[in-house]
């Protein structure tokens, strides 16, 4: 089916959206046609960004099966939905395993891996009764390998696109397509700030690496990915700065 036949226009539920790649996501989006519900927890930042970007927004704890509850029937009473974007997420920490946090830990499983699932598990009846349904998992290269300090983080990402590459199985022969996004080092304003707690510290992570991916080169790889032709999936895009060769070579010029 051509995608830009389709009446009302493409729809796309982008999580995370207040800051970061899910606010990038939902400006690429809007940019190039979509209509877009633009969803997490800071009804403030949500409404600014629905203000510039003509998206709707809708508040919602993803943690929250509530609040879920809640944004899926928001959703469905908006009409049809062609994607879903599970963005949301985030890391708490940088310790060992030896003196890691367990309260982190469960912070990060739930933020990255609990809310992917229970919203995929809402909208899938949904993404496939469009046709022609989209979910897209934001991961990380931490979905892919670790590195000292990263064991929550690194085991929720894992998680996280083992919901991804599972479902991708059991959908098979459905018209869904199952796609995920893996961004190295992307420099937003929040992401390591958030982990670490310190502004000094999260602007040492990026010290002396030349141009860090951004928000808007991953918003770029989601809106092309969704944009090819619904025969095509993209199961796995992996986006690194040319700095960074991995989780733990890269090059810094000091």
């Amino acid at each position: 089916m051509d995608l830009t036949q389709l009446t009302p226009a493409r729809r796309a539920l982008v999580t995370g959206a207040s800051s970061g790649i899910g606010a990038a996501t939902v400006r690429r989006l809007r940019a190039d046609g979509w209509d877009v519900v633009a969803t997490a927890r800071r009804a403030d930042r949500l409404a600014a960004l629905a203000e510039e970007t003509g998206a709707v927004a809708v508040p919602a704890d993803l943690t929250s099966e509530d609040d879920v509850a809640a944004l899926v029937a928001s959703v469905r009473s908006g009409g049809v939905l062609h994607a879903l974007v599970n963005n949301a997420g985030g890391a708490r920490g940088a310790d060992q395993i030896e003196t890691g946090r367990v309260e982190d830990w469960r912070t990060m499983y739930e933020m990255n891996v609990l809310s992917t699932l229970r919203l995929t598990q809402a909208l899938l009846p949904d993404l496939r009764e469009s046709g022609v349904g989209d979910v897209l998992v934001v991961s990380s290269t931490a979905a892919l390998d670790t590195y000292p300090g990263g064991g929550g983080y690194v085991a929720a990402k894992h998680a996280e696109r083992v919901i991804a590459t599972t479902l991708r199985l059991e959908l098979v022969g459905q018209p869904v397509r199952v796609i995920e996004i893996a961004p190295g080092m992307v420099r937003t304003e929040e992401f390591a700030l958030n982990r670490l707690g310190d502004e000094a510290a999260a602007a040492r992570v990026y010290e002396g690496v030349a141009e860090p991916l951004v928000a808007e080169d991953v918003a770029d790889a989601i809106a092309w990915t969704l944009s090819r032709p619904h025969h095509v999936n993209v199961d796995l895009m992996v986006l690194r700065p040319r700095a960074q060769a991995s989780n733990t070579v890269m090059a810094r010029d000091r």
